[in-house]
């Protein structure tokens, strides 16, 4: 029986070779599609899911009363706050934003060598018991001892090749001059799904020591003063996380009296990523609305595809309707016929399924690349990302979705009576027209929609790159600035030296040196800046800070609102003991004046009185996403990075000069820079994969549908064969006739338009929602995408609408 029905299959879909393509073709785009959207979701939905601990791990958030969430938190807090509540069972900070710095070794062939690292922390003992990163060799006991660092495997071969690391010796050049630390173990690279991403974890007991503080008192291991580290609390089972929440509130408020506004909340590990729900207000390193986004999206690909298999073989079943009502008249059963064409069904999809694998291979190493990161079929269904279960979701939606498909064609065609299908047929019976035409209407509907989207997403982000900053970053190259041998007594001549002969370079138009640059945040962020007379309220205001010189607001082409720059003697001078400063509009807002030439001549405090002499106008420091923040300028000669404005031509030769100076001047440090309008367009690096990953979404939607389409103009020409011939005998044009035969199809992708742009314009109502400033939502969008919908559609139809026109009425009227 099996055999019988296998061979009447094989014999009807060759019998039906175009909708067979059709079919196949649109099931392997959208399962394929699905797959490699699957992939990305569940490997959103795995992170950080794979530690042991993770349902007892939580991460110390600060909460404002304006609902806003930092991760950011003294250094004193947790380590006080350990021994006084027993449901702690253990305490992990993480010190990463100032430990970056340039690691030099004693090579493999005794050569010195130096790499500039930027995924490095301080972390206390407890680290590997709070987190699950497996050690390869070394014991975790030695994180308690200062002046130990711990090697992902990665770093371990870069700077040691194949020898072992255990009991080497590196020293690490950073804010914190020189230290010298010795390898105490090695771990198994952090997997890709992890938050935490380090290749140095040093002992945070090394800044215990108050020598290796190199004079950056604010990172005391006991203070208060400043945010500056993650914490992370290992709970046990039984502990009430909304009270300790409450209780941790109440210890912070007794140990800083003047935050009583602030509240702390405890985020599960397990949450920190993707967050609890949509509504929830707690900050995450991921985006679980771009989640669900992308899993809706796979899901409405591979459904087109579905219907597009219900629309054609409900059409194709029809010229199978007399055979259906002959097997009934010998006997067949209802069970017989489903099996028959359930059978049929499966084939077709388990075709799709194999061509959908294969392209899903093929497109892989695009998507990687695209999203850069390492993802496989194989590796998420082996569950290495601790989601096999939500991969046994998506594979029971896909075998879900074939029966439903081919279970609803077996039952269209099973329902119908013998006598009625022998004696007039299905076809003329007129059912399934009004599915048909339902299934178009959605198809449609979604391809409308994903072009309104993508058009809206794509103009936002022309919007954000367009718009004034207030600045000009195009031609600014930065250099890192250099960490070894800053304790030499020569490094401060050797830095103006290097200074000097920059600024004499001819191509070189002008340059500064700051703390930080836009698109990489601030030196800083804080409160306790206020007026001479504060108001209630005024010290929790957040202000970032800033360290520049007289040259940063020039080479960065920033404007004033109101008074005057800095002068090299303030920047001399320097900020510890008072002085002047710069504020820009909207600090000078913050802090209570009405305008910026208010402002000038007023005196701030912190800790000392400063001078505002003067007010820099607004300007995008970071990206235009967020709304511009109050921001403090101090005076100060830094000697980290240096921002040069380059002239455009020979930009190569331009910088292998600038290297040779700079490892001249810096002896052992690498060179490293980059292009600032580049470091700062990198914000823009997610809407830019929204973009292009619906619009590329929308593309395929729209050929699948328009696979769906093609398929049933080529059904409804050949059933209206004989209708054509005739009324070509009568004189009707291929122009009436090709209009005769697309209207109806155009009148469907009408209808979809109109139920599809409602929903089109709340979903981007609601998405440009996320953004401080953003584009209006003009009609021409909506129309502009109907009118491509409608354009696809008319020339799909069209070829099978005139080449039915054109054929000779002679020979389809022969056989009446």
């Amino acid at each position: 029986m099996f055999r019988h029905y296998l061979t009447i299959s094989l014999r009807n879909l060759r019998k039906n070779r175009i909708f067979t393509a059709i079919n196949i073709v649109g099931l392997g785009l959208g399962i394929a599609t699905f797959g490699l959207l699957w992939e990305y979701v569940a490997f959103e939905r795995s992170v950080n899911q794979f530690h042991d601990n993770k349902a007892n791990t939580y991460r110390m958030l600060f909460e404002t009363p304006g609902g806003q969430t930092n991760e950011y938190t003294p250094a004193g807090l947790i380590a006080d706050a350990k021994p006084v509540f027993g449901e702690v069972q253990a305490a992990c900070r993480i010190f990463s934003s100032g430990a970056q710095g340039i690691v030099s070794i004693t090579g493999p062939d005794g050569t010195a060598q130096a790499f500039r690292e930027d995924d490095v922390a301080f972390v206390d003992a407890s680290f590997f018991r709070v987190f699950t990163f497996p050690l390869r060799s070394g014991s975790a006991a030695g994180l308690a001892r200062p002046g130990v660092v711990y090697l992902s495997e990665k770093a371990e071969k870069k700077y040691f090749g194949e020898q072992p690391a255990l009991g080497k010796l590196l020293t690490l050049n950073g804010q914190f001059g020189s230290l010298l630390f010795t390898v105490g173990g090695v771990y198994i690279n952090m997997p890709a799904n992890s938050d935490l991403q380090y290749d140095l974890l040093m002992s945070l007991q090394t800044l215990a020591i108050p020598a290796n503080l190199n004079g950056n008192t604010w990172a005391e291991l006991t203070s208060y003063g400043n945010n500056f580290l993650a914490s992370y609390l290992l709970l046990s089972p039984t502990a009430n996380v909304a009270a300790l929440d409450k209780k941790l509130t109440a210890f912070y408020h007794q140990k800083k009296p003047d935050e009583t506004q602030t509240s702390i909340r405890l985020q599960p590990l397990t949450n920190q990523h993707l967050g609890a729900s949509l509504n929830d207000p707690l900050m995450t390193t991921g985006s679980l609305r771009f989640v669900y986004l992308l899993s809706g999206l796979a899901l409405l690909i591979v459904l087109i595809a579905w219907l597009n298999y219900v629309n054609l073989s409900t059409a194709t079943a029809l010229q199978r309707a007399k055979e259906v009502g002959v097997r009934k008249v010998v006997g067949a059963t209802n069970g017989q016929l489903a099996g028959q064409l359930l059978g049929e069904s499966v084939l077709i999809n388990a075709l799709g399924l194999a061509l959908g694998l294969l392209l899903l291979t093929l497109f892989q190493p695009a998507l990687n690349t695209f999203i850069n990161k390492e993802l496989s079929l194989g590796m998420l269904l082996a569950g290495q990302s601790g989601q096999a279960g939500f991969w046994l979701v998506g594979l029971l939606a896909l075998v879900a979705g074939a029966m439903l498909s081919g279970g609803y064609v077996a039952f269209a065609m099973t329902r119908t009576r013998a006598a009625e299908v022998v004696r007039v047929g299905v076809a003329k019976t007129g059912r399934g027209a009004w599915l048909r035409q339902g299934l178009v209407v959605v198809q449609f509907g979604i391809a409308v929609a994903l072009v309104v989207v993508t058009m809206v997403m794509y103009r936002q982000l022309h919007f954000l790159q367009n718009r004034p900053l207030g600045m000009r970053t195009a031609q600014l190259v930065t250099i890192e600035g250099p960490s070894i041998g800053k304790s030499q007594p020569d490094f401060r001549s050797r830095v103006a030296n290097f200074k000097q002969q920059v600024a004499a370079l001819s191509y070189v138009q002008t340059w500064c040196d700051a703390g930080n640059v836009p698109g990489r945040w601030y030196n800083f962020s804080g409160n306790g800046i206020t007026r001479q007379t504060p108001r209630p309220g005024d010290e929790q205001k957040n202000y970032n800070v800033l360290f520049i010189d007289e040259r940063y607001l020039p080479t960065f082409s920033i404007g004033l609102a109101a008074g005057q720059n800095f002068t090299h003697a303030m920047a001399e001078r320097g900020y510890d003991k008072g002085g002047a400063v710069l504020i820009n509009e909207k600090a000078a807002l913050a802090l209570g004046f009405n305008s910026a030439k208010e402002a000038v001549g007023q005196v701030v405090k912190w800790g000392s009185d400063y001078e505002v002499v003067g007010v820099v106008s607004n300007y995008r420091h970071q990206s235009p996403k967020v709304a511009i923040e109050p921001v403090v300028f101090f005076p100060r000669v830094n000697n980290g990075m240096i921002t040069l404005r380059l002239t455009p031509d020979n930009m190569p030769q331009k910088l292998a000069e600038l290297e040779k100076l700079y490892k001249a001047s810096y002896p052992g440090n690498p060179f490293d820079y980059f292009f600032v309008d580049e470091k700062y367009n990198e914000q823009y690096r997610t809407e830019q994969q929204y973009g292009q990953l619906f619009g590329a979404a929308a593309g395929l939607a729209i050929f699948i549908a328009c696979l769906g389409l093609f398929g049933l103009a080529t059904f409804m020409a050949q059933q209206r064969t004989k209708e054509i011939g005739i009324r070509k005998v009568l004189g009707a044009s291929v122009a009436s006739i090709a209009t005769l035969l697309s209207r109806d199809f155009l009148k469907l992708v009408g209808v979809a338009f109109l139920l599809a742009s409602p929903l089109a314009w709340w979903g981007m109502t609601r998405w440009l929602q996320n953004f401080a400033d953003k584009t209006p939502l003009d009609w021409w969008l909506f129309a502009g995408a109907g009118l491509l919908a409608a354009l696809i559609a008319l020339l799909t139809v069209s070829f099978q609408s005139i080449r039915a026109a054109l054929s000779d009425p002679v020979k389809s009227l022969r056989s009446e």
